[in-house]
């Protein structure tokens, strides 16, 4: 009979797997346990934390043998930092584990047990390569004004002066742009409370440009000096474009509310994305990871073979990110996006563009493809990371376009959908393309090609 694992108990236990969040997977008295900061292959000594009926949970407390794909962080605090889950596992298999994610989800969610999944698309750079870092503020125990991420599972602030993550033309701006909140003594917001003004530090950067955006997210737009301190960072990083205030007074864990003002300079920053020119807000959403985003929209391209006759949908169309690329390769493209702020942004970028061949709708996917009265030879799914909507499958199994691209950040979903679309006998997918757009974290964006049968 096992023996139960008991609560601070210390066992000897070998890690054989790595789970979704990112945790070590081992067994000990026939249960799985569950413990971050591994990786397969470590043999640990661990303290039972969370005892449960099937599993259980545990913390490293010696590293007895390490795993050969165990790697020395990057960061000197990735053991606290809550922002990245992998830094201590070697890129290459991470790029592994993320690819077994997807195949996981399309034989246990999606039924798909023959799928081909493709080696997983990456970039050179797997530090440095996010183009926006949006840092919660707080005041250290002497007062002292922070940013950073919070400590693994709490909101306890690891203050950083920079980001290896983070572009490396943002780096100086984290750490002056606290000074200075601290010099101006402005007031940093406490969620227990709701006292206070500034909540967060946003900072967004073009990587093919190098143009930036400052925004600082607070409660109150009165801000004494804020003028004169944004005219100084402009004059101080010659790539500022423009210093933006975000209003949110709610109580939430939301970063931003929906009202953004440019302080000095522009309200966008200018980016070139796979050939055409975007301007993106501080509130935009855009892939953090413009790289491996173009990677990502090439390999799509090359699956689609383009005629330049095609009708194609872009639910889901955000600001025209793929929108407008695709458009200069098809007869037609069609956005549809829910947000009013998106769709308003896609058509001037379009119109900056000179690219005449696109709409875009604001409305949900469900509502806009039952009106719009044009049969697409091929839609473009890329939702946020719950999926579609059922009514949006219903319809999309009516319409019945000859191929449907889905991409997704979220493997279950992505598998859970893609199910849905082939039950009927209608699609069957054709090509599984990973992509790995967060290095060091458990994240990983997919695109699958579905035809119609």
């Amino acid at each position: 009979m096992n023996q139960q694992l008991q609560q601070n108990q210390s066992i000897r236990l070998e890690i054989t797997d790595l789970n979704t969040s990112g945790e070590g997977v081992g067994r000990s008295e026939g249960k799985v346990v569950f413990v971050p900061d591994t990786v397969t292959g470590d043999l640990l000594k661990i303290r039972i934390t969370h005892p449960k009926a099937k599993f259980a949970r545990g913390t490293v407390e010696q590293l007895l043998v390490a795993s050969k794909h165990r790697v020395r962080p990057p960061c000197i605090v990735a053991d606290k930092c809550g922002g990245c889950q992998w830094q201590h596992i070697d890129g290459e298999y991470q790029r592994e584990a993320k690819r077994e994610q997807i195949i996981q989800a399309f034989q246990r969610i999606g039924g798909l047990e023959e799928m081909q999944v493709e080696p997983i698309l990456h970039t050179s750079k797997s530090l440095n390569y996010r183009n926006k870092s949006t840092y919660p503020l707080a005041r250290s125990a002497t007062g002292q004004v922070q940013a950073g991420y919070y400590r693994k599972g709490s909101h306890k602030l690891v203050n950083l002066n920079q980001c290896p993550v983070q572009d490396e033309r943002l780096h100086p701006l984290l750490k002056e742009v606290k000074q200075d909140i601290q010099e101006r003594g402005w007031s940093i917001y406490d969620e227990a409370n709701h006292q206070g003004k500034l909540r967060h530090l946003s900072l967004r950067i073009g990587s093919n440009t190098g143009e930036m955006l400052l925004t600082l997210v607070t409660t109150d737009k009165q801000l004494t000096g804020i003028e004169e301190q944004a005219e100084i960072w402009l004059e101080r990083y010659p790539q500022l474009v423009g210093v933006c205030l975000n209003l949110n007074s709610d109580r939430t864990n939301a970063i931003l509310g929906k009202q953004t003002h440019a302080v000095a300079g522009k309200l966008h920053l200018r980016e070139m994305f796979a050939g055409v020119e975007l301007q993106i807000g501080a509130d935009t959403f855009f892939q953090v990871n413009t790289a491996a985003a173009e990677l990502l929209l090439n390999a799509i391209v090359q699956q689609l073979n383009l005629q330049g006759d095609e009708i194609l949908i872009d639910a889901y169309c955000g600001i025209g990110t793929f929108s407008l690329p695709l458009a200069q390769q098809v007869r037609q493209v069609i956005g549809i996006e829910v947000l009013e702020s998106s769709t308003k942004q896609a058509k001037h970028n379009a119109t900056i563009n000179q690219i005449s061949n696109v709409t875009f709708h604001t409305g949900k996917v469900k509502t806009c493809l039952e009106q719009i009265d044009l049969q697409p030879d091929i839609v473009l799914l890329d939702p946020p990371r719950k999926g579609c909507d059922l009514k949006v499958i219903e319809t999309l199994l009516s319409l019945q376009p000859s191929r449907i691209v889905y991409v997704s950040c979220k493997p279950a979903t992505l598998a859970r959908d893609v199910q849905l679309l082939c039950q009927s006998g209608i699609y069957q997918p054709t090509f599984v393309q990973p992509a790995d757009f967060f290095p060091q974290t458990t994240h990983v964006e997919c695109f699958v090609v579905l035809n119609k049968q």
